[in-house]
């Protein structure tokens, strides 16, 4: 796929910058000890949604808009986050919004996104199952179907890239986690526009392996997903144009088991006072995985979100280390 350029991301920045300010990004030296490096932390856990997930529905539905001008309403599936950010951007444009999740899905996302005014439909046993039934529904009810991967969703996610890469100093690596590949594609746009020569370091859920696997076989390849702590990472099929922006861009991929994922949570809110949910803070465990490497670089690490259910995180504090 052709990622956005500087100029079609400095657009999105206008429209973004309308509804919410650009998040912070801070080293915290407690971390840096941890880690045994300088890094920087993107925190996208503190947008109006507490995820990255607003960006890109914002300029997705501005979109939608201009070339929909009849349109009244929009569906989507999700397991949270992205299903939040459809619910926000769709009320500010006065739309109608139908979110579609699997059975099981966290509760407090599900509140949070019936806050936002949308109906909330429970469907399939996985994301995959959700995404196929979001598409009947959209048809059945003459909406639109909000895809889950989009060029302008990689519009939106890449302004938060270009806050990271401008306003913190230069990075020799960033890692990025992936659930379905906008955010990571946003910081590659970002990148590739700055000239920068930062190395992009994907990580996923080593029990949600699709997109690493395709990643290394060079073709898509679906596989389980299994996580039990990483809903925004919880992909079976991984969608074939990130895949093509991925292979082009990213430097390789980190595997992190849950209980690394766990740890990482753990360790920001230890380090940082921060609440990171699972996809969150998967970035950070693949940093501390690849720790014994990163002396003496500077890392950017995405916190994309911080949505984690209070009695899941609770548990998981109040684990051993």
């Amino acid at each position: 796929m052709v990622l956005p350029s500087l100029p079609q991301i400095h657009e999105a920045q206008t429209l973004v910058y309308r509804h919410m300010p650009p998040t912070p990004q801070y080293t915290w030296p407690l971390l840096n000890q941890r880690l045994g490096t300088e890094a920087w932390i993107k925190h996208e856990n503190h947008g109006p949604v507490g995820a990255f997930k607003l960006r890109g529905a914002l300029v997705y539905m501005d979109w939608l808009k201009l070339n929909h001008p009849g349109l009244t309403g929009v569906v989507a599936a999700t397991r949270g986050n992205h299903g939040q950010g459809v619910g926000m951007a769709a009320r500010l444009f006065g739309l109608h919004a139908v979110i579609v999740v699997p059975h099981g899905n966290s509760v407090e996302k599900n509140r949070a996104m019936v806050a936002q005014g949308v109906d909330l439909v429970e469907h399939g046993e996985d994301f995959q199952e959700s995404l196929e039934f979001a598409a009947q529904l959209a048809v059945e009810r003459g909406y639109v179907s909000i895809d889950s991967f989009h060029e302008r969703l990689v519009m939106g996610t890449a302004t938060y890239a270009l806050e990271f890469f401008q306003t913190a100093p230069t990075l020799d690596a960033v890692y990025v986690p992936i659930g379905l590949g906008s955010s990571i594609c946003g910081v590659a746009a970002a990148r590739n526009a700055l000239g920068l020569k930062t190395e992009i370091i994907a990580v996923v859920a080593a029990e949600s392996p699709s997109y690493a696997r395709s990643f290394a076989a060079h073709r898509i390849v679906e596989a389980p997903s299994r996580t039990r702590i990483a809903d925004g990472l919880a992909c079976r099929k991984p969608n074939a144009r990130a895949m093509e922006a991925i292979w082009d861009n990213v430097t390789r991929f980190v595997e992190v088991s849950d209980d690394e994922i766990e740890s990482a949570m753990r360790s920001l809110y230890e380090d940082t006072h921060n609440l990171a949910e699972g996809a969150g803070a998967a970035a950070l465990a693949g940093a501390l995985q690849e720790r014994d490497h990163l002396k003496g670089k500077r890392i950017g690490i995405v916190l994309t979100g911080g949505n984690v259910d209070r009695l899941i995180f609770a548990k998981i504090l109040a684990a051993d280390a």
